[in-house]
């Protein structure tokens, strides 16, 4: 049996992977922060009893961290999937700057996927497929950044690329993958109503992209639809 690691699975994207793979017979091991306000989830693992289990794991708290790899202990994880971000409210302009919520932003999106991604390293190296996946956003792009603004979370994303970027770099003899991904703008409290994509959409089209990725493949930006995004 296949195993995937989810992190931010409560809701919006991360719940539809949980939802996706839960149903194609996947174990599925979905890490959230607030297990209170993870109804939806809960519902997931009680319908798929014997194949999601439901991990607390915040990760900007190491020991959340620990307790959860204590859980998952020497199983094989074929998929890593660093989901869990934040946005960072509206004040990230010049002139109009929220620093301690910058910092939040950076810790989440940043150095949340780094602890995840040591925390788990063993389990990846041990499984078949060896892939780490981690959720980045067209706003991290350097090249695509015509628009301005959202310093805070574009930051961190650009951050997150390049630290998954060395990482492909570093584990590439252990023959473990390490890709970001671009969603797309997707219908989550985060993409608002507004935007094109169903999570279903996005994540039905990123798992095309997880199941092709490779050595060739690996510390490149990619778009949901396989395209490759640039830097």
């Amino acid at each position: 049996m296949s195993t995937v690691l989810i992190t931010g699975a409560n809701r919006g994207i991360g719940l539809e992977f949980v939802r996706q793979y839960a149903a194609d017979g996947w174990r599925v091991f979905a890490a959230t922060r607030n297990l209170a306000a993870a109804e939806e989830l809960q519902k997931l693992a009680q319908e798929h009893s014997k194949t999601v289990q439901i991990l607390m794991l915040d990760v900007i708290d190491e020991s959340t961290i620990r307790g959860a790899a204590t859980q998952v202990g020497d199983l094989p994880v074929d998929v890593l999937i660093n989901c869990a971000g934040v946005y960072g409210g509206a004040r990230q302009r010049l002139g109009n700057m929220d620093y301690e919520a910058w910092m939040k932003v950076l810790d989440v999106n940043t150095l949340g996927p780094a602890r995840v991604t040591e925390a788990f390293i063993e389990n990846v190296a041990r499984s078949e497929r060896k892939l780490i996946a981690s959720i980045t956003s067209g706003m991290g792009s350097l090249q695509d950044n015509t628009s301005g603004a959202y310093i805070a979370y574009r930051t961190s994303k650009a951050a997150l690329n390049m630290v998954m970027r060395s990482l492909a770099i570093d584990l590439a003899t252990r023959g473990i993958t390490s890709i970001v991904i671009n969603p797309g703008w997707v219908k989550t409290r985060m993409g608002g109503p507004q935007a094109k994509l169903t999570p279903a959409e996005s994540v039905t089209a990123m798992r095309k992209v997880f199941e092709k990725a490779g050595a060739a493949q690996s510390g490149k930006f990619f778009n949901y639809d396989g395209r490759e995004y640039p830097w």
